[in-house]
């Protein structure tokens, strides 16, 4: 992928569920680009870990809240540390999956981290990839993606990923049926639910290259630089 840096730094926000290929398509955008690339999913993730290693409880509204509030994010690199402690493999466990789901409940948590997050991209240069990122957390965003692909599909990715896979969840159907649940589970919440930005450019990435997804992101975003 040849990097194409442009003058006009934008916010370009990509949504979706799990295993629609947010990560892969996101870092890849955002290095052709030389943006930054923001994972807010990993923020959840990392905020569920130190709450879990500092013996605070998960549904601990106001506790949890102030986990995030204090909490140092070190999003660089593809390195993910919360507080000095680097937690990149860590939080891509099935255990971390329904933490982080539980966590991103929490409208005191979304509060805390969608502010930080609206700092992270307040200058542009940012792909920055969630489920609320299109709707709630840049909803003017100039370019919103909506990544999506069939659950068969999403499930053989999940499943092939030694990361959010364990002996006892690497089959495809129980791997399946987690992924079904995290979709409703993030699709019902009251707070911030995935859904699709009215304006977002919907791509479903079932049987399609990762390279011909990140192309056509690519193009979009030059098209709205363009028309800047």
């Amino acid at each position: 992928m040849l990097h194409c840096p442009i003058v006009k730094r934008l916010v370009v926000a990509v949504d979706g569920p799990s295993g629609a290929g947010k990560g892969t398509v996101a870092r890849a955008v955002a290095r052709a680009l030389g943006y930054r690339h923001i994972d807010t999913g990993a923020m959840y993730r990392a905020v569920a870990w130190r709450a879990l290693h500092t013996g605070v409880a998960l549904d601990a509204t106001s506790e949890m809240a102030a986990v995030a509030a204090r909490a140092g994010f070190d999003l660089g690199d593809g390195v993910i540390a919360i507080d000095g402690h680097d937690v990149t493999s860590a939080i891509r466990t099935p255990d971390m999956d329904k933490a982080a789901a539980l966590v991103a409940r929490n409208a005191a948590v979304r509060d805390v981290l969608v502010a930080r997050q609206r700092a992270l991209g307040a200058e542009g240069g940012v792909v920055m990839e969630g489920r609320d990122i299109g709707t709630v957390v840049f909803p003017q965003a100039e370019l919103k993606i909506y990544l999506d692909a069939s659950q068969e599909e999403r499930a053989r990715r999940r499943a092939a990923d030694p990361a959010h896979t364990s002996s006892r969840t690497s089959d495809v159907a129980h791997v399946a049926q987690d992924l079904a649940a995290r979709d409703k589970s993030d699709s019902t919440r009251s707070v911030a639910p995935l859904a699709q930005a009215a304006d977002a450019v919907y791509i479903d990435t079932t049987g399609v290259p990762v390279d011909d997804v990140v192309a056509r992101v690519l193009a979009l975003v030059h098209e709205k630089a363009g028309a800047a």
